[in-house]
């Protein structure tokens, strides 16, 4: 388990929880281990069946070890239940219950088919590793990554409104990329209005590329007609709220389960005040400005003792890593002191019977 936990954190947050998988030999041998590399790839049973298959392995009687619950519905990729009963695979440990209504209820599926199932095996950390996607799914809200590209004295633009280009050519490919696999991207309208944007996903000759994300614009006034996010596919959405919880739910509704806010600090200080960021990825750039635009504008705080408190997230490609000039910090709530790692409803036997897990409100609230 603590290799399929390992592997899981190779892959990306977003849409999808992290997942790894291990099979294993009748003997108890590492036979192979598989991850999600993102939406619309294969699922970690997936990636390690397949990775079986192609070494010519046989799978029958096998077990495999895997950090959620395998899921039971066909979206963008087939049934992970199936895919297990379909390989001949006999036993299958799990850590925690899959939350996600849709894709629930794996575990029944292979029980039924006659695969011996046990779960709980490492249910904390399984728990710690995807708490904040745990969180968005529970509150029905997409999955929030904030992004900042900032000079070393927090400005996101000088005195006179420039701020083209703080990051690097490297990291602006790296944020192109996030775009393309995430399934909205947020600004606010004033951000439209002083620097409009186009809020596409680009490749490294400046084109579009394959996969858009919808560009919402969050604020009471309107879109002007000629604004460069507008494009000619309709692809925008404009949401009148100062609320990011009102913004959230209107994103759900149309579909988002992963959103990126990219600014400026009024709307990302909103968002960070409310407590709805599950992510935060800062491009730094040895850049000094000495006066211009924060990153943030106040969040309320005037005690140390009530800091906002963040941890380094190995996910994703890693906590710290290096864009050109460029450093990429990469971040996520730390688990709020005293509060326990598990919550208690959280079963963590070994036997036949299935954990679960309680819904859990994240915090909210109006800006």
């Amino acid at each position: 388990m603590d290799a399929a936990l390992a592997a899981a954190a190779q892959g990306p947050r977003g849409a999808n929880p992290l997942v790894g998988a291990v099979i294993l030999a009748p003997e108890g041998e590492q036979l192979v281990t598989g991850y999600h590399r993102g939406a619309g790839t294969a699922h970690a049973e997936a990636d390690a069946i397949a990775q079986a298959i192609a070494a010519g392995l046989e799978l029958g009687g096998t077990t495999m070890v895997v950090s959620l619950e395998p899921c039971n519905h066909c979206g963008r990729t087939g049934p992970c239940a199936q895919a297990i009963i379909d390989a001949g695979i006999a036993d299958v440990i799990y850590a925690i219950d899959d939350p996600h209504d849709p894709a629930a209820g794996g575990a029944a599926t292979l029980r039924a088919a006659g695969v011996r199932v046990r779960s709980g095996l490492a249910a904390a950390p399984a728990l710690e590793l995807n708490r904040r996607w745990f969180d968005a799914v529970d509150a029905r809200r997409p999955f929030v990554t904030l992004h900042i590209a900032q000079t070393l004295d927090s400005r996101i633009a000088a005195s006179d409104g420039t701020s083209q280009w703080i990051s690097s050519p490297e990291s602006l490919a790296d944020n192109h990329a996030l775009r393309g696999r995430i399934d909205a991207i947020l600004v606010g309208t004033q951000t439209v209005i002083v620097d409009n944007p186009r809020l596409t996903a680009r490749n490294a000759d400046g084109e579009p590329a394959g996969r858009q994300p919808l560009r919402a614009v969050m604020g009471y006034r309107g879109i002007p007609q000629g604004a460069a996010i507008n494009g000619d596919d309709g692809n925008v959405l404009h949401l009148a709220t100062r609320d990011p919880r009102e913004a959230l739910d209107q994103l759900f509704d149309a579909g988002v389960r992963h959103l990126m806010v990219e600014g400026g600090s009024r709307i990302l200080s909103a968002f960070l005040s409310a407590g709805l960021v599950d992510e935060l990825i800062i491009y730094l750039a040895p850049t000094l400005l000495g006066a211009g635009t924060p990153a943030l504008d106040d969040l309320g705080i005037t005690t140390l003792a009530d800091a906002q408190l963040w941890d380094w997230d190995p996910a994703s490609g890693g906590a710290v890593q290096l864009f050109g000039r460029d450093l990429r910090l990469h971040l996520r709530p730390a688990t709020t002191a005293g509060a326990a790692t598990a919550p208690a409803a959280l079963s963590t036997t070994s036997s036949d019977t299935t954990p679960h897990r309680t819904g859990a409100a994240t915090a909210a609230g109006g800006n």
